[in-house]
């Protein structure tokens, strides 16, 4: 017989051998040597931190009591991973993008970063785990007194409860050290628990090979073949009557749901997750991990109950068929196998826990105290991390007294399928979140609270047997005898099993509260986007947040923030890090919304989406949200699709209408821009030449001894800015009866070269004054249809442009007239500056001016005016795109007859 020393010298070393493999693997994983602990093996032996002690031990002993009932257990999750794969990566890349934490962080982040669906998910994980944690303390205790007991037949009879909670509250607290050392060892839960996922690896081979040796010996030691062990009369006590009736159904659903809603599996298969491509591995290795700790339960179970004596724990079957026949060696590795079960879900429960706790209790607890204000200094990163490692003991001393409390239960199964039913109320907000845009926070809060309150009510409160909250009498007759209130026959609704009537009231309250409220309330900007961005996350590239959050904060306000909670070595890292991608060389970088939301994702990591928005909101101010960049993406028009076809050909009509109501309102933006400019310009070239006129009028009246050529300077100058004062108000006159279609027009048949070579002439006083030369040789003759004047006041227009602006030291200005298939061209050209290339798309705008043109007076209209006579003659006016320098505007009018020089010199001859 093994003693309990021998026992606890065995336990501490397997413990010791798990802290240096977890002690191996962080500082591996520091040094970046973590490539085996990264392998999609590793990472899905993770995953096998499912199979708990309920699953080594209770999965015997259901099948002992109910048969194949055990294969549930087994059955939901393989059908997760073989035909939902596309549901958990879906999920991964949600892990990935937003930097999820835990189920609670994915939850509240989804519906509008909730605190108050965070605290709500965080409650319900804390209370629904307790029992599980319970279960694997139960285990662990009942196993080392089975193995410190005499007789394994007289387990029918338990020991005395006072050691049984003294072991369990020794191994809690073991516990609850291991995880505080290498489950708190860093603030950012986002960031990968190296140690504790190899110790977990390790935990998973442990337990399958100590089942299968377990099963092998049954087989092969204690029966001759797999033949004979089927064949014997135990077996047939696995033949139960309608074994796939409702609870089959709800079993299976039940352990579908706990893979992914379970805090512990959100935190192995989602946040430790580091690539998708490990979900490839583990979406058939998993399934296969299963069936080998499945394949032995029934031939173990058979064996225990030929060989051992009526009245034995079937739980402990496991244990106690090699004990029956002096198999110290196979009991040994047993009771590591169920020690592993137990101590890794522990573990990583904890963490999970731990995290939900601090991000989203804590937290929000803080950010409502006086002394956590963004100004004051304090070490955040240093209380969350205390939090966590208290809240990892809080943990394990709920789960102890859970134990305290349920010693009444002897089936371990019973215990593990209450933990999964409460866990099963994530399950709608879930699924809702990532993949209806139309759930809302409101929606998955009513939903969530109305089913925990009915699953506690009608399952967790009764498993206390009367001794928590309800008495054994309210739960036989309802409370004050009111049958139809009887929470295990609740409105009258009987002959259901315990946990299928449980979890039919739930989760029934819980979807269609869910999905009413959600269609009932509008959902609010950030729920929207948020809704988007998870339901869309394939076809949004990550870390887009910044196009639709707009928001403003300095960078030395975010620099404090960041290193309260990443510490000051990460926080200059990070800053770094991005001002250098933004092309600066300073220590900050310009706070963006890009960078804003950057950093509030990183924040995110360390503690969770919804603490990490509170605490940049208190320094950002000015948040909006993009709603043109939302509808983009939030695709509204596939949504529509499932109305009637005259409502969708009313939504397309008001989009049209919307994008028209965008484009006008620019439109008025600009023209009121346009506007302000128009006046600003105008009384600046108004009052240029009236001070010159009032200046030089002044020295004429009051100075009498003026010379001859002085006045007659001063009258020269008066009368120059009255002139360019007149072609202002002109310019203005003309763009305002044009508009209005109120302008003259003589239009008549002409010769173009003739108003052309009167422009040209017009030009070369000004050309000479400027220093300027033009060349223009004798043009081409063609009959066209326009007002002379007018052609003339464009050509002039265009030519003045070309001398005024050429500000080389031999400035030339090119004039042409030509015959082009069936018009006639009038091209300008100069050597001068050009008009630069961001400007050329509205030279034609009015009151647009080059860049250059500031100093040389004009309010930008000229250009504008020509364009718009062009227009009214049938002709156009255009600026040629040329490579080499200056500009050159072509003007065409079709042309109704041609006739060269010569032909018309030869007919006035003849």
């Amino acid at each position: 017989m093994l003693s309990a020393n021998l026992i606890f010298t065995i336990s501490l070393a397997y413990v010791a051998l798990l802290f240096m493999v977890a002690f191996v693997g962080d500082r591996q994983a520091r040094t970046g040597q973590s490539s085996w602990i990264q392998s999609p093996v590793v990472y899905t032996l993770s995953i096998s931190v499912y199979c708990t002690s309920w699953t080594f031990y209770g999965a015997v002993g259901s099948a002992a009591r109910s048969g194949l009932e055990f294969a549930t257990i087994y059955l939901g999750p393989t059908l997760v991973f073989i035909g939902w794969w596309f549901l958990l990566r879906k999920l991964v890349r949600i892990g990935h993008v937003h930097r999820i934490t835990s189920i609670a962080d994915l939850i509240s982040s989804r519906y509008g970063k909730s605190t108050s669906l965070a605290v709500l998910v965080t409650l319900i994980a804390v209370i629904g785990t307790t029992p599980y944690i319970a279960l694997q303390l139960k285990a662990v205790t009942t196993s080392i007194q089975v193995i410190v007991s005499s007789d394994p037949g007289n387990l029918a009879n338990p020991p005395s409860d006072q050691p049984a909670s003294e072991i369990a509250f020794w191994i809690a607290a073991g516990m609850a050290l291991f995880t505080i050392i290498f489950g708190t060892r860093t603030i950012d839960a986002n960031e990968r628990h190296h140690g504790v996922v190899a110790a977990i690896a390790l935990e998973a081979l442990v337990k399958l090979l100590a089942l299968i040796a377990v099963g092998l010996f049954v087989i092969f030691a204690l029966a001759d073949g797999p033949a004979d062990i089927f064949s014997r009369e135990a077996a047939k006590v696995l033949q139960t009557e309608d074994m796939f009736d409702a609870r089959w159904v709800a079993l299976t659903f039940l352990s579908g749901v706990a893979i992914i809603c379970l805090p512990r599996q959100f935190q192995v298969t989602v946040v430790e997750n580091t690539g998708e491509d490990q979900l490839r591995m583990a979406s058939w290795l998993f399934p296969l991990y299963l069936m080998l700790m499945s394949l032995f339960v029934l031939p173990i179970a058979i064996g225990g109950l030929s060989v051992l004596p009526e009245g034995a724990d079937p739980d402990m079957f496991v244990l106690t068929v090699p004990m029956s026949v002096g198999q110290d060696l196979l009991v040994l590795l047993a009771f590591l196998g169920g020690f592993s079960s137990a101590t890794s879900m522990v573990i990583v429960a904890s963490i999970a826990l731990s995290t939900m706790i601090s991000n989203h209790i804590v937290m929000p607890v803080m950010l409502r105290t006086p002394w956590t204000s963004i100004e004051r200094s304090g070490d955040v990163r240093r209380l969350l991390l205390v939090s966590r490692r208290i809240s990892i003991g809080v943990i394990l001393l709920l789960g102890y007294v859970y134990f305290r409390l349920s010693g009444k239960s002897d089936a371990l199964a019973a215990i593990g399928l209450i933990a999964f039913a409460g866990v099963a109320q994530f399950l709608p907000p879930l699924l809702g979140g990532i993949y209806w845009k139309r759930a809302t926070a409101t929606g998955a809060k009513i939903g969530l609270a109305t089913g925990f309150i009915l699953w506690g009510y009608t399952l967790f409160l009764p498993s206390f047997e009367g001794d928590l909250l309800l008495s054994a009498s309210t739960i036989e007759h309802g409370p004050l005898g009111i049958g139809l209130l009887r929470p295990q026959a609740l409105f009258g609704l009987t002959g259901l099993d315990p946990l299928v009537h449980a979890l039919f009231w739930s989760l029934s309250a819980n979807v269609v509260l869910f999905v009413l409220c959600s269609l009932l309330v509008e959902p609010k900007p950030l729920e929207r986007l948020q809704g988007t961005l998870f339901v869309d996350v394939f076809r949004t590239p990550a870390g887009d947040e910044h196009r639709f959050i707009r928001r403003s904060a300095s960078a030395e306000d975010l620099f404090i923030l960041a290193q309260r909670i990443l510490g000051a070595a990460e926080a200059q890292r990070l800053f770094r890090e991005f001002a250098a991608g933004q092309g600066s060389d300073s220590d900050f970088p310009q706070p963006t919304d890009a960078f804003i939301a950057h950093l509030e994702r990183r924040l995110a990591g360390s503690i969770g989406a919804a603490s990490a928005r509170a605490m940049v909101s208190q320094i950002a101010s000015g948040e909006t949200i993009s709603l043109d960049e939302l509808m983009k993406i939030a695709d509204e028009t596939a949504q529509l699709m499932e109305y009637s076809q005259e409502v969708e050909k009313k939504s397309i009509q008001l989009e049209a209408t919307a994008r028209e109501l965008r484009r006008a309102n620019q439109r008025l933006t600009l023209l009121d821009a346009q506007k302000d400019d128009f006046l600003s310009q105008v009384s600046h070239e108004v009052r240029t030449p009236m001070t010159s006129i009032r200046s030089f009028s002044e020295i004429l009246l009051e100075t009498r001894d003026l010379t001859s050529p002085q006045a007659q300077r001063f009258l020269s100058i008066i009368h120059e800015e009255s002139l360019r004062l007149t072609r202002l108000l002109d310019e203005i006159l003309d763009m305002n009866l044009m508009d209005r279609g109120e302008a003259s027009w003589n239009l008549h048949e002409l010769d173009a070269s003739v108003p052309l070579s009167r422009a040209v002439e017009t030009c070369r006083g000004l050309a000479r004054s400027a220093g300027a030369e033009i060349h223009f040789g004798e043009p081409a003759s063609a009959i066209v249809m326009a007002d002379p004047d007018r052609l003339q006041q464009v050509v002039i227009n265009i030519l003045t442009n070309a001398i005024k602006h050429n500000t080389t030291a031999e400035p030339e200005v090119h004039v042409e007239g030509r015959l082009v298939g069936g018009e006639y061209v009038i091209e300008i050209s100069d050597n001068g500056p050009g008009i630069p290339s961001h400007l050329r798309p509205f030279i034609f705008e009015k009151f647009q001016r080059g860049a250059a043109q500031s100093s040389t007076g004009g309010i930008g209209l000229g250009l504008a005016i020509s364009k718009e006579i062009m227009k009214r003659l049938g002709g156009t006016l255009a600026l040629v795109e040329d490579d080499g320098p200056g500009t050159r505007f072509r003007i065409a009018l079709n042309a109704k007859a041609l006739r060269s020089v010569a032909q018309r010199q030869n007919q006035a001859v003849e």
